[in-house]
């Protein structure tokens, strides 16, 4: 099987200042085309440890894909060491440097200067993938049978040559395989009582199936892989046992497709032609900005209010003052009534209410940090409950609005 390697070019990306999102979409597109990824590989802007990358990954894998490190200034040392590594000399290729002309001219309107024409220049043994998102053009290497293409760091740039130029040439060259995934999410449930729910399951499978477990914080998700000649044969097995496992695990079940929270109970507010509110304290605006984060949220989504001060609760969500004295504002009274004043508010159907303590300080004995309140429901109904994380700031903060969005799901469910 046709196997591909990712190195993802940068210090910047191993001191942590870049999170390296390219190799894990480029993963996905390859997956997707039939092409499995035997390693991902980053490596700093140093010369011989790229160059060893390249001799390393080659030995192993039939397509090496690069990114990063083709801009214009001094540290950026991908093309010229590609040059060496493949025997080449430097030119100017006349299609680059008329796309970098154009984007100069009638895009960025601003003067071509020679640092930017330096950019068409390529080595004389590459295929030039010319890059209309971006100055730095791909290029397309061969050696040994292998396969090398060095694309752009800038994750718009690199995308575009991916899916206009790369995926479709190797499925051009070779005969790719079926590669297909059916993933069933749970809620609620760790993973080993999971595994011990669906052992019989698991052992049963065939041996070109292959069920994979991956946990995140209070999500796990059941990934069935398997790979075909023939799709229609494929799929007709893989949904056969998804649904099999769909069964095994229903009292848990909250999908049966790889979706985020935030897009699972989108789907569900739609179905019903339902809107949602948010009134957030602690989250700061972390639920709006999931929900908002969907293609076409405003067909489910009416706004929030972010009362993340006392007078804010008051005066926006008519919170009383005594009861914020009495119970505190991380407290179900609290959080109830601001769902309350949400729904009085904004003309939504459903509310979601949060309010806690996220830390690193604010806790007491009573009221750790970590403590959340979170009230959903409608006009006729809430229900609210506490909930204690024990994470930093950040995962708190994710943890709360996750189980948030997937309090208000059941709740839709139990009132259907």
């Amino acid at each position: 099987m046709i196997k591909a390697t990712i190195i993802t070019i940068g210090d910047e990306l191993l001191i942590g200042q870049v999170i390296d999102t390219n190799s894990a979409w480029m993963a996905q597109q390859l997956n997707k085309a039939g092409i499995p990824v035997l390693r991902r590989v980053a490596v700093g802007d140093r010369y011989q440890e790229i160059w060893q990358s390249l001799d390393e990954e080659s030995a192993k894998a039939d397509i090496i894909l690069l990114t990063g490190g083709l801009g214009p200034t001094a540290d950026d040392i991908t093309k010229p060491l590609l040059c060496d590594y493949f025997n080449g000399k430097m030119i100017t290729h006349e299609g680059a440097l008329a796309n970098v002309t154009h984007l100069f001219e009638n895009v960025f309107k601003r003067p071509l200067t020679p640092r930017n024409i330096k950019q068409a220049e390529v080595p004389d043994t590459c295929t030039v993938l010319i890059n209309p998102r971006g100055t730095a053009p791909g290029m397309w290497f061969e050696k040994d049978g292998k396969i090398f293409v060095s694309m752009p760091g800038v994750p718009h740039e690199m995308k575009g040559l991916m899916e206009e130029e790369v995926i479709p040439q190797l499925q051009k060259r070779f005969s790719l395989p079926y590669i297909t995934h059916r993933t069933v999410i749970t809620f609620g449930i760790g993973e080993s009582m999971l595994a011990d729910k669906i052992q019989d399951f698991e052992e049963a499978l065939p041996a070109h199936i292959k069920l994979a477990y991956l946990p995140n914080y209070g999500i796990v998700r059941l990934r069935l892989t398997t790979t075909g000649e023939n799709k229609e044969n494929t799929d007709q097995e893989v949904d056969r046992l998804s649904a099999e496992l769909q069964e095994l695990t229903k009292e848990h079940l909250i999908h049966h497709e790889d979706e985020p929270m935030e897009k699972i109970l989108a789907r569900l507010l739609v179905s019903q032609n339902s809107t949602v509110a948010t009134a957030e304290s602690c989250t700061g605006g972390y639920i709006s900005h999931l929900l908002t984060s969907i293609p076409g949220s405003s067909a489910f989504y009416k706004g929030s209010i972010i009362a993340y001060s006392n007078e804010l609760k008051t005066d926006l969500l008519k919170v009383s003052n005594q009861t914020l004295r009495n119970e505190g504002a991380v407290s179900e009274a609290v959080v109830t009534a601001m769902a309350e004043g949400l729904l009085h508010a904004v003309n939504a159907n459903y509310a979601i209410a949060v309010s806690g303590i996220m830390g690193p300080d604010g806790g007491s004995p009573e009221k750790p940090v970590g403590s959340v309140w979170i009230a959903v429901g409608n006009a006729d109904k809430l229900i609210s409950r506490c909930f204690h994380f024990r994470f930093d700031r950040a995962k708190n903060i994710q943890l709360t609005a996750l189980n948030a969005l997937n309090m208000l799901r059941e709740f839709i469910k139990q009132q259907s």
